[in-house]
């Protein structure tokens, strides 16, 4: 049985020597070659998918932040129409001490007032919106 073994270590030895035999100079620069073609290749995929995934994030955030001017300008709006509201309720209620033709003109100036400041309201609301 040992006369079997010794010859087929021998022959394992010699083939594992032979694997690590060095190539030819042509061979590496080949294999060289390929690998930094696929490297490269890597590199510019994976710089693509990064891009494709920033544009995305940054429509999301750009249609959050038009999303949130938007609101803005709504709620400006609307803050605007309040208090134009309310100086309207005072100055009509101020009319009240007046008499007449007083109270009259007092009134349609209240109201006069009253509609520039809507109108006025509603125009710094558009260019807002129009901005983004």
């Amino acid at each position: 049985m040992r006369e079997y073994l010794m010859p087929i270590f021998v022959i394992a030895a010699l083939t594992l020597a032979g694997c690590n035999q060095s190539k030819s100079p042509e061979d590496v620069s080949k294999d060289v070659a390929n690998a930094e073609q696929k490297a490269s290749n890597e590199v510019t995929k994976s710089e693509g998918r990064a891009q494709s995934a920033l544009d995305k994030s940054y429509e999301k955030i750009n249609n959050q932040e038009i999303k949130f001017n938007n609101d803005a300008a709504h709620q400006t709006y609307n803050v605007a129409v309040a208090k134009a509201d309310g100086n309207r309720k005072v100055a009509l209620a101020t009319c009240e001490s007046q008499s007449g033709e007083a109270q009259r003109a007092c009134r349609d100036q209240a109201e006069a007032d009253y509609k520039a400041a809507r109108a006025d309201a509603r125009a710094a609301a558009e260019v807002a919106v129009q901005r983004q």
